[in-house]
């Protein structure tokens, strides 16, 4: 196997000009958005932040599971997943609008004649209303800073180390001392991700509705996370294997083992969500229900239940047919739609504190749409050429040849 034989195929420069395309257009959109209604951008800004941030980091925990746990799944996605994470430098960069529209996101704002948000301007403890103790000495302005520095440097540290690790394994094929590394940083490095999704979804999201806090917040978005990057993954696979050398490769069991998956985090995103819901729906505490009253009620319940058949019981049923997870036609419209329900989700998850209902303005709801397009083109752009730069497949893996041998054999 040589390098050059398992170079990007022409679907990925295609990809890679008609993605430069909507993100641009999506980045005009964007900041005719910020010079005509701020207020408005913003909030939609961190629905399609939000999106392109778990493409990113739900490749680099899949890329860290796939190196702790061996299995062959992984190893045809490995270099797109690698692409994946190295777009992160672009999504630290699209961090940067949100600290100038923390003012817009965090500080208290009327809906329907109720004061919500606003941890920026409430009082500290231990004023009537205010925040908590805790909150008044972890929701700061500098805090909020420092920690978002904080959680994409240890990203960012994350992906250099292991794509670092991946290029040396290419140059060193028979160093097992150099697998073992890997192996070992894999462990740490998922627990570090985790634990900094968490806290950033602490402060980013939740600390939207401040008075409000749940301690499954963050493993919530860690599953959507993986959602979003498995389905991407099967995606770019499916692309891949209309191109020679990969149409021979890419066989019916790899995209069944990637299907597999993807059913299985969502199932592991539904137990996280449905278990928040029980566990506050049945305390009942009046500063703690306000959360899912918000959502549940009215135009934000028809959302609710969209989200619940749209993203979970949908694509359950449609996904435990083992022929769907084969049919390389079939498979990529489930993966597509799952990125979809992603944003969906996000959109419910966020927006309800700035709104009474979903259609309350709807320049919202084109804002929203502009800043996904905006954004994920942006990102979809970088990913391809990210995708060009390696070999498509870990040519120094010792597991290589096993993973791409043909049913046949």
């Amino acid at each position: 196997m040589t390098a050059q034989e398992y170079k990007a195929p022409e679907s990925v420069t295609r990809l890679e000009k008609r993605a430069l395309v909507v993100g641009v257009l999506g980045l005009i959109g964007c900041i005719l958005g910020w010079i005509i209604s701020p207020e408005i951008f913003f909030r939609s800004y961190l629905v399609g932040f939000l999106a392109v941030l778990g493409l990113s980091l739900g490749s680099l925990g899949l890329l860290m599971l796939q190196h702790l746990t061996g299995g062959d799944w992984g190893i045809l996605i490995r270099r797109p997943l690698e692409s994946a994470t190295r777009v992160l430098w672009l999504v630290a960069a699209f961090f940067i609008p949100l600290l100038f529209g923390m003012g817009y996101l965090y500080k208290t704002h009327t809906v329907g004649g109720e004061v919500r948000g606003g941890w920026l301007d409430l009082p500290k403890y231990p004023a009537e209303g205010g925040l908590s103790e805790m909150q008044s000495w972890w929701l700061t302005h500098n805090g909020f800073v420092f920690r978002a520095v904080l959680y994409f440097a240890v990203w960012i540290l994350l992906m250099w180390l292991f794509n670092t690790m991946s290029v040396q394994q290419d140059v060193n094929k028979e160093d097992r001392k150099l697998r073992a590394r890997i192996k070992f940083f894999a462990g740490p490095g998922i627990i570090l991700y985790i634990f900094g999704m968490s806290f950033a979804a602490f402060d980013w999201v939740m600390s939207l509705s401040p008075h409000w806090a749940s301690t499954i917040y963050g493993f919530m978005f860690v599953a959507g996370q993986a959602i979003s990057a498995m389905a991407l993954m099967i995606l770019v696979i499916v692309m891949f294997s209309y191109s020679e050398p990969f149409s021979h490769l890419i066989q019916a069991r790899h995209l069944h083992d990637l299907g597999k998956l993807l059913f299985a985090f969502n199932m592991l995103w539904a137990y996280f969500s449905f278990s928040q819901l029980l566990i506050i729906w049945s305390g009942n505490l009046p500063e703690e229900i306000t959360f899912y009253h918000q959502r549940l009620s009215g135009a934000w319940g028809l959302i609710a239940v969209g989200v619940l058949v749209l993203h979970f019981l949908l694509p359950f049923f449609i996904l435990l047919s083992h022929d769907v997870k084969r049919n390389r036609r079939l498979i990529p419209i489930v993966a597509g739609w799952m990125i979809a329900m992603r944003v969906l989700d996000i959109f419910w998850l966020t927006q309800p504190e700035f709104w009474s209902s979903p259609f309350a303005n709807p320049a919202a709801l084109l804002w929203d749409l502009v800043a996904v397009l905006g954004l994920g083109g942006l990102w979809l752009w970088f990913f391809a050429g990210q995708l060009k730069r390696r070999p498509l497949l870990p040519l120094g893996d010792p597991k290589l040849e096993e993973a791409i041998a043909s049913d046949e054999h």
